[in-house]
């Protein structure tokens, strides 16, 4: 059995997810800041027949990101999807001309060097079992910057690149890298934005392997 490691679980779109992937025989690792949050959740899956368990992990902090996803391997079995979706801090969502230096140090951390310290560590093992696959998740700032929301533009445009540049490399090993575009924000009333409509675009990137970058619904 392999498993699922979604990073940023929470009870809205990390446990969609969790459910959808583990009907498809996915163990389930659930990683926030929270570990009383992800044992909730995990217990929750497990009354549902999923295989899952929690793990705390700091985005921000490379060495407990890679011991939760070290843990996670070891505990539930070798990795096989990566989900990195953490929400933003509202501190990061500043105007542009309000923005410093010191103001972008924990956006690109959360951003660019989370998803860099996750990727590099689980790719390894997704060459040994000889597939694999990494969901990004963003909101619209990701290709289209606002200036309202100066920190996560600039950080999720870092993280984009990375992605992008991840996914040519990956192409021919069998591992998929697939970001998805969520530009309203996840529910809201809008079918396509809630939580279990997104859990099935991305159990399809996975799937079908298909292009980089996937849209809930077109830019305006």
């Amino acid at each position: 059995m392999t498993t699922i490691a979604i990073i940023g679980a929470g009870k809205g779109l990390g446990l969609s997810v969790a459910r959808r992937f583990g009907r498809e025989g996915f163990s389930v690792a659930l990683i926030s800041r929270n570990q009383e949050r992800v044992d909730a959740l995990a217990a929750t899956l497990g009354e549902e027949g999923i295989t899952a368990a929690g793990f705390t992990a700091n985005v921000r902090e490379p060495e407990s990101l890679t011991d939760a996803l070290e843990a996670a391997t070891a505990a539930l079995g070798p990795i096989e999807v990566l989900q990195y979706s953490p929400l933003p801090a509202k501190e990061y969502m500043r105007t542009v001309l309000e923005t410093s230096v010191a103001d972008l140090v924990g956006p690109v951390e959360f951003s660019i060097y989370g998803p860099v310290t996750a990727a590099r560590h689980v790719i390894p093992g997704m060459r040994v079992i000889g597939q694999g696959t990494i969901l990004f998740v963003n909101g619209a700032s990701a290709v289209r910057p606002g200036a309202k929301v100066t920190g996560t533009s600039v950080a999720f445009a870092g993280e984009s690149a990375y992605a992008q540049l991840l996914h040519d490399a990956l192409e021919e090993e069998n591992i998929h890298v697939g970001q998805l575009i969520i530009p309203l924000g996840i529910g809201g009333g809008d079918p396509d934005h809630e939580p279990e409509a997104l859990a099935e675009k991305l159990w399809t990137i996975h799937s079908e392997r298909g292009e980089f970058r996937t849209y809930v619904k077109p830019l305006d």
